[in-house]
């Protein structure tokens, strides 16, 4: 008996290592979207050294736009508000998602159902975590604010789930005296 749940236990260890080399490799993982290269309002890139964004942005705002970090679910200063405004990037000030396109997933982080334009955010394959998924970045600073998915609601079916960290939330009127 003893023999036969270790012989189990080896049998399920092996499976799932064998399940997560396909995953790594993306073999099973479902498709991401298609990869896009946005174009920044203005049409200029902004370029900052290590050192500039360290000392533009705090701690976890660097962690999370320059190193591809995630906040964790329900912490996100964003993520449950109804304010009315435009969400820009917190590198750049570029406008990104409009608060009217804002909606609840049930995720614990701020979702949208798409930016403000289509040229505001790039798209990149994400293979981190065992995982195929879509990167969001801003445009013009290539700041990374979350993931989008295929799962939204209508009309474009996106779900572009996206971390506090990466954006501030601004009137909109001061967004359109910008433009």
């Amino acid at each position: 008996m003893k023999s036969q749940l270790l012989v189990l236990l080896f049998l399920g260890f092996v499976a799932a290592l064998v399940f997560w080399a396909f995953m790594s490799r993306g073999v099973m993982a479902p498709a991401s979207l298609p990869e896009r290269e946005g174009k920044p309002v203005g049409g200029a890139k902004v370029v900052k050294t290590d050192a500039e964004w360290r000392a533009q942005l705090s701690p976890e705002q660097y962690r999370v736009t320059r190193e591809h970090g995630t906040e964790r679910s329900c912490t996100g200063a964003f993520w449950n508000t109804k304010d009315d405004g435009v969400y820009v990037c917190v590198g750049c000030d570029q406008p990104l998602f409009d608060s009217l396109t804002k909606f609840d997933s049930g995720t614990g982080w701020p979702s949208f159902k798409e930016p403000v334009a289509e040229d505001n955010v790039s798209t990149r394959t994400d293979r981190s975590h065992f995982m195929v998924r879509s990167e969001v970045l801003c445009s013009r600073c290539d700041a990374h604010l979350g993931h989008v998915f295929p799962d939204g609601p209508p009309p474009h079916g996106l779900r572009f789930c996206l971390n506090s960290a990466a954006l501030k939330l601004v009137p909109r009127f001061a967004v359109n005296e910008k433009r």
